[in-house]
């Protein structure tokens, strides 16, 4: 039975309130920043007319048509490892007992914990003196680029993918697995028509994490990428030390939109899932 109890007087009006508060913090710079992308005055801030020029700028730009194929295609092969090897953790840590679990789980929420800039500066030192060992010992000449950015980021979404899915592990039932089992079921075979079927909405949201954690970062971008290598975030870092234009706005509204059409797609899939 239900506790919550039907606010009255001046709570209700504070809670009212605070809820109007929330959404104009929250979505009144974001309505800002996508009225200001179809500016024609190059000033931000100053509206001068309505025009889709920036939006052309931006297509027309080959150097940021790059950056952002460079930013798509390090997410998804971001997102495809770090869901496999984020699910796998939060199976080992949820379903079996192991010699250094606690050491392994607490070491699991390091990249979580660490300042994006102390983790930027772990993997330059650690990509420097590893590209110089293969050098040495085999003679590869490796520069940093896709897969330094990639490695990058799955070594922090990881940790991301695993708290969700173990989330979703550590709220489920496990009759089911158990009835399965005793009916002579693999453990395979109990995984995947029992457990995988009700975890996936866990995976699908830390696939949903990881890819955004991705397409967002700058930090660790920033100090692990190559020539040739930068991404979309990267790129408009860059803009703006030239100084803040509607071309920046429009970047970013197309990246906002890119958000906005994957959570569309997850909510969509999960009610067909249930609806099914």
């Amino acid at each position: 039975m239900s506790t919550a109890v039907e606010p009255r007087g001046w709570a209700k009006a504070a809670l009212h309130v605070n809820g109007w508060l929330v959404y104009i913090f929250f979505y009144a710079p974001i309505a800002l920043l996508v009225l200001f992308s179809f500016s024609d005055n190059r000033n931000v801030g100053i509206w001068g007319g309505f025009t889709l020029d920036w939006y052309q700028d931006f297509f027309d730009s080959s150097n940021a048509r790059g950056a952002l194929s460079n930013s798509v295609k390090i997410a998804i092969v971001v997102t495809i490892i770090s869901v496999i090897l984020g699910t796998m953790s939060a199976l080992a840590l949820e379903r079996f007992t192991f010699k250094g679990k606690k050491v392994f789980d607490a070491l699991l929420y390091l990249p979580i914990i660490i300042p994006d800039v102390t983790m930027a500066v772990m993997l330059l030192l650690f990509f420097g003196e590893f590209f110089d060992l293969l050098d040495m010992l085999f003679g590869l000449q490796l520069r940093k680029g896709f897969w330094s950015i990639t490695i990058s980021h799955i070594a922090f979404n990881i940790s991301f993918v695993s708290v969700v899915v173990r989330a979703r592990l550590s709220g489920m039932n496990t009759n089911l697995e158990e009835a399965a089992i005793d009916l002579y079921a693999s453990r395979w075979k109990a995984f995947r028509h029992v457990t995988f079927p009700q975890i996936v909405p866990g995976i699908a949201g830390g696939a949903l994490l990881a890819m955004t954690l991705s397409l967002d970062d700058v930090v660790i971008t920033q100090f692990v990428t190559g020539p040739g290598w930068t991404t979309l975030p990267v790129y408009v870092f860059g803009l703006i030390r030239k100084g803040v234009t509607p071309l920046i706005n429009s970047i970013s509204v197309i990246m906002l939109l890119a958000s906005m059409i994957l959570v569309a797609l997850s909510l969509v899939t999960e009610r067909a899932r249930r609806g099914g």
